[in-house]
């Protein structure tokens, strides 16, 4: 039989199968990409539980636990614990700190399905705080360097095109600014900080000799970088993406307009268009106070009138109307007073492909 596991670097740089006994309460939490919840409380009988262990002990917590689950619930878990194991032969299980419940798995699996199913020692709290280490570590001891620039200079795109580049917001699932939202929904803190430590471990196996960032603000939408990074971020060197103002609005015009709405036809079909221009006029509302009630009355009028258009004849041209102004009155002027704060920081700028080109050549004199 194969042992029960502390290697907590393997199980995520090889991504092994794992199964999450905790409630599904705590699941929903935060947890580990890929992982299966088989719980084995549901999320009542656990707060029964636990409240009987504060009122009479372990003991009396224990015995409860297994009058809660037995005959058919007992029955029907165990099939699925069994299941999963059968099909994950190299897989764990684990529960909150690698206690009671996982032993409790373990030891069903052993005598009611006669499967020998391994541990992870010090459960999802010690995974966890080896993630949390993974990203402090990175960020005082490895070499990150940002990409900055205009909004709609396409650095999402320069870090696509990079072995080393860590997209925060493709794993945020967030543009990033006021307009970021995306069709479907942001993961939950935990489990963006987990999937970017595992993103910067597997980088790390790989010899990654740096790590390219976009220049963020602390929240991509709803995920807060995790400060270690983010205080990192004051000071790393910063490369500068720079494209004409035409590029940008097209590229903007694509990505909040074309792809969004596409997006929400795929997510939600005949609503999907309604959707969508709800979350556009929305978007737009966000910043009003910034913008100021005149500016923002004549940019919403605008927008209405485009999402007028292209319900009815599917041209999207006149969203540029907007875009243009809002880059002009709105973005650019911010930008512009970061791009000077920064200056010091600069090593290079320029267009995308002088940008990728620079930032190879940068990894290539880096050498760990």
């Amino acid at each position: 039989m194969r042992g029960d596991t502390d290697n907590f670097a393997e199980l995520f740089l090889d991504d092994v199968p794992m199964m999450d006994a905790r409630a599904p309460v705590e699941f929903a939490k935060g947890a580990f990409p890929g992982v299966v919840n088989l719980p084995l409380m549901n999320d009542l009988e656990r707060q029964k539980v636990g409240t009987c262990y504060k009122q009479q002990g372990q003991q009396a917590a224990i015995e409860l636990g297994h009058r809660l689950v037995s005959g058919q619930v007992k029955a029907e878990r165990i099939q699925a614990w069994a299941d999963f194991a059968r099909n994950n032969p190299q897989g764990y299980i684990y529960c909150f700190r690698g206690g009671l419940r996982s032993q409790l798995v373990q030891q069903w699996l052993k005598t009611e399905a006669g499967i020998d199913y391994p541990r992870v020692t010090g459960g999802y709290k010690a995974m966890r705080h080896f993630l949390l280490e993974t990203i402090e570590r990175a960020a005082a001891h490895d070499n990150f360097v940002l990409v900055g620039g205009m909004t709609g200079t396409g650095k999402t795109e320069v870090l696509a095109r990079l072995e080393d580049g860590v997209d925060l917001e493709g794993i945020a699932n967030h543009r990033g600014s006021s307009f970021g939202k995306r069709a479907t929904p942001q993961p939950v803190q935990i489990d963006f900080e987990n999937a970017l430590a595992i993103r910067l471990l597997k980088m790390q196996k790989a010899g990654a000799r740096q790590f390219v960032l976009e220049d963020e603000a602390r929240l991509v939408g709803r995920c807060s970088i995790p400060l270690p990074l983010f205080q990192g971020m004051q000071h790393y060197p910063l490369v500068w993406l720079e494209d004409s103002f035409e590029g940008r609005v097209d590229r903007i015009l694509k990505d909040y307009v074309i792809d969004l709405c596409a997006a929400f036809i795929t997510e939600f079909g005949d609503g999907g268009f309604t959707a969508f221009a709800e979350r556009l006029q929305q978007s737009l509302v966000n910043i009003s106070k910034r913008l100021g009630g005149e500016c923002y009355t004549r940019l919403a009028a605008i927008m209405d009138q485009a999402l007028a258009e292209q319900a009815s004849t599917g041209s999207v041209d006149l969203h540029r109307g907007w875009i243009e102004a809002l880059l002009r009155q709105y973005y650019d002027p911010m930008y512009a007073y970061q791009r000077e704060n920064k200056a010091a920081r600069i090593e290079f700028a320029g267009e995308q492909n002088a940008v990728v080109e620079f930032l190879r050549e940068r990894a290539a004199g880096h050498e760990h």
